[in-house]
């Protein structure tokens, strides 16, 4: 028996790389590293692996994953500086731009000179309905909702929403509900930003 051979295959290594050891498992493998070079290469021999894994099966993000976590870095450290909560209304088909004014004319919530694909800023939260201003400049990717209405006002700018192949043309003042399960996608159609009420209600 040859105990490096033993140590090497009692699968310790793997759990050392993924930072699943005990402290005194830790501390064992680094002696064994430090005292044995054939540890250490064994070492970075799964290091490689499993990043060459990870990189094989790694996923895209959704374009929209960035621009809502900042809303929401954005809208925490607002709190965090006095903002008093707010409550939106809930989007209906009987919403009204000037509904959000107060929210719309804020100089905090305006598009920045540098506008990327997608913008937000969220103005309202509770644990079943987030309320943000939103702008997109081309294309929202195909998505689906399972657990979550989405509802859209217009405040500037025109757009495309195609449900399920079913194409609906939007422009200022005009409301749009997305039906749970169904996939959808937004299109600019204006040569401006599509600036939107953006609404999303626990089903």
């Amino acid at each position: 028996m040859n105990p490096i051979t033993d140590f090497i295959e009692s699968g310790i290594l793997e759990l050392y790389v993924m930072d699943l050891t005990t402290p005194d498992e830790t501390q064992e493998v680094e002696q064994m590293a430090a005292a044995h070079p054939e540890i250490r290469e064994e070492i970075e021999t799964i290091r490689q692996s499993i990043e060459a894994y990870a990189l094989a099966h790694a996923a895209e993000p959704s374009p929209t994953v960035k621009p809502l976590v900042l809303a929401i870095i954005d809208y925490m450290e607002r709190m965090k500086n006095g903002e008093p909560v707010s409550s939106p209304p809930n989007l209906s088909p009987a919403s009204k731009v000037e509904d959000y004014a107060a929210w719309l004319n804020r100089p905090d919530l305006q598009t920045p000179a540098q506008l990327e694909d997608i913008y937000v800023k969220i103005i309202g939260y509770t644990p079943s309905a987030t309320t943000a201003i939103a702008w997109l400049t081309d294309v929202a990717p195909e998505e689906v909702h399972h657990d979550e209405l989405e509802r859209f006002l217009i405040v500037e700018g025109t757009c495309d929403i195609t449900v399920d192949g079913e194409v609906n043309h939007l422009k200022p003042g005009d409301f749009f509900g997305i039906p749970l399960h169904k996939k959808h996608q937004v299109k600019v159609t204006s040569q401006v930003p599509c600036k939107v009420i953006l609404q999303r209600l626990a089903a």
